[in-house]
């Protein structure tokens, strides 16, 4: 099926410069939301996830720098703006990584609790299911484009799903039984999945660079 460009692949290109916005737009609501509340709450991990929320901004600002750069000159050479939206990925996960450090040892020391977890509660619950819609349609474009950049940022998005989970979990177990540290513990997982994902972007970029070589 072809639009009115004559570019098969054109409509996926306008779905993933949306999809590029739609994540832009919703993570500066839900990081303003969850930084403003976290703070008015002493609640670090609600805070932290609004650190989190802002990570995505700069993975979605990549994706879709190379989006509109692409479709302006479609005949322009991909790898060189996929690495580089890929590197970007990379590096986002990386400080979310060391974010979720800081947060947990912080915790850890001072024993800090917070005073209201109702916030995170409902911020969890509206973001697993709107992430969850985002990385399917993330996934169904970046295979049909094969765009290694895209579907990192859907491993991006996923990640998001991961923290609202414990965020989830932190603050129902907060407020069921009080026990402040269920946060730094919870922690430790999404530490080693940012890593992996990083470590993995920067692992497709440079492929991406050897196959530029080689041809």
């Amino acid at each position: 099926m072809t639009d009115n460009s004559g570019n098969p692949l054109e409509k996926y290109w306008r779905w993933a410069l949306w999809l590029a916005i739609i994540t832009i737009i919703y993570n500066i609501a839900e990081g303003a939301f969850s930084i403003f509340f976290g703070a008015e709450d002493e609640a670090l991990t609600l805070f932290g996830f609004g650190v989190d929320s802002s990570i995505e901004v700069l993975s979605g600002i990549g994706i879709l720098a190379m989006v509109l750069r692409i479709r302006s000159h479609p005949d322009s050479e991909r790898s060189k703006f996929e690495r580089t939206a890929l590197r970007i990925t990379g590096t986002a996960f990386y400080i979310l990584a060391a974010g979720l450090a800081i947060i947990a040892v912080y915790n850890l020391i001072v024993g800090h609790k917070p005073e209201s977890t109702l916030p995170g509660t409902i911020i969890s619950l509206i973001s697993i299911l709107s992430m969850w819609l985002l990385v399917k349609a993330k996934r169904k474009v970046g295979r049909a484009l094969n765009s290694a950049p895209i579907l990192a940022d859907a491993n991006c998005t996923l990640t998001c799903i991961y923290m609202s989970l414990v965020l989830l979990a932190a603050s129902l177990i907060y407020q069921l039984t009080g026990f402040g540290f269920i946060d730094s513990i919870g922690s430790l997982g999404l530490i080693y999945f940012s890593i992996s994902e990083g470590k993995e972007s920067f692992e497709k970029a440079n492929n991406l660079q050897c196959k530029c070589d080689e041809d």
